[in-house]
């Protein structure tokens, strides 16, 4: 990557500025010190800046990935800052500037070690996306819907073993759990307390549980939505509507989507897009270590105890290609799929992969948008959403 020589105070002209409500042309970013001072006239003078020239390409706000594991052969659970640092730098080439790094079922121990590993990494992190909390996802987990989430640490929620665990990592901004099992809801209910995002995963859960789990635990966000969750079912011939319907039906309720293309085919982004619209969905990547990596055999989860898998046609498998075991998605790829794919226009999807991940985690007003006072992440790419450089605070972290 070559360095960009800047003294914190820069101007980024001659691109198209992706707003909040429209594309704009013949304007400028001014930034200092990490902040973004504001979007003014394409002339206006910025006395003793350096001029970064966008090419004619679009210079739009830094995307958000709320749930991602791994890429660059590293995943978060492998407990060391060299793997937080590799997976923050591997995104960054594809766009991202903040990541919530997302644990998965496992032995308490490695939990422990990978939430130690983030004081750390989020210190020494200074050329990759932001770590901006941890995701715990897991371990309060329907077995029946576990997905490629190792069965030997699943089981119901623990008040002792979460409240230790919150009251030790204050770096837990969400946690991911079936609402149906029992005490869930008061897990949630603790959770949402303390600030911690309650979201809906691995689930079984029919309306009325989510409806409780909704206003009562606090749960607002489907975690992959479709992806590991019920949909309608029948119980003695009774139909039941599932997680899927009650995102849907709760009109209040977050979603995010694996946007690979894989996991979820055009007809479903265009159905999700078109019941949640854009201000309620989150475009996540959900990837682990494979991201960014060549096709073959890959591991989910830590390199001591991890699930073999095999990366084939754009997506983790498990061996036996009887189920998905993980995206090898980036945010470049996410965007890309929606408007090919999905058919959503550039300003929608953006709005997906910045604004609507930065307000579901409540940092909307620092983080997703380019506007004065805002920390400025912000990214350059071209028609194809080819990356052209990536700034995290206002620091170049990759150029094209």
């Amino acid at each position: 990557m070559r360095e960009r020589k800047t003294s914190g105070r820069f101007k980024i002209s001659n691109g198209q500025i992706i707003g909040r409500d429209a594309i704009h042309s013949g304007a400028c970013v001014l930034v200092e010190q990490g902040k973004i001072l504001g979007i003014e006239p394409m002339d206006t003078e910025f006395p003793d800046a350096e001029f970064v020239d966008a090419q004619g390409n679009y210079i739009a706000p830094g995307f958000i990935d709320i749930h991602v594991h791994g890429g660059g052969g590293c995943d978060f659970m492998d407990g060391t800052v060299e793997a937080f640092l590799t997976i923050a730098q591997t995104h960054a080439k594809h766009g991202t500037t903040s990541m919530l790094p997302t644990t998965l079922t496992s032995e308490k121990e490695d939990l422990i070690q990978t939430l130690d590993a983030f004081a750390s990494a989020n210190v020494e992190n200074t050329k990759g996306a932001n770590l901006i909390g941890m995701h715990l996802e897991g371990p309060y987990f329907a077995m029946s819907q576990r997905g490629a989430q190792d069965p030997k640490y699943i089981r119901n929620p623990d008040p002792a073993e979460y409240e230790e665990i919150l009251n030790t990592y204050s770096c837990i901004k969400r946690w991911s759990a079936a609402p149906e099992l029992k005490g869930a809801v008061e897990f949630g209910k603790f959770i949402s307390s303390q600030g911690v995002l309650a979201a809906i995963a691995h689930t079984d859960a029919i309306y009325e549980e989510v409806l409780e789990a909704f206003h009562e635990g606090g749960y607002t966000l489907a975690t992959h939505f479709y992806s590991a969750m019920s949909g309608v079912t029948r119980r003695n011939a009774y139909r039941y509507a599932g997680v899927v319907e009650s995102a849907y039906l709760l009109d209040d309720m977050d979603v995010e989507i694996i946007a690979d293309g894989v996991h979820l085919p055009a007809p479903l982004l265009k159905l999700v897009y078109k019941i949640k619209g854009p201000d309620r969905i989150a475009l996540i990547t959900d990837a682990m270590r494979a991201a960014d990596m060549p096709s073959g055999n890959s591991i989910l989860g830590s390199l001591k105890n991890g699930l073999e898998v095999l990366v084939e046609d754009g997506v983790a498998k498990l061996p036996d290609r009887t189920a998905f075991a993980g995206s090898v998605a980036t945010a470049d790829r996410c965007i890309r799929t929606m408007l090919n794919m999905a058919e959503v226009p550039l300003l929608e999807t953006i709005q997906m992969m910045s604004h609507s991940p930065a307000r579901i985690m409540g940092i909307a007003n620092q983080k997703g948008s380019l506007a004065q006072g805002k920390d400025a992440d912000i990214v350059i790419f071209n028609a194809g959403i080819a990356i052209q450089e990536t700034f995290v605070m206002g620091r170049s972290v990759y150029q094209a």
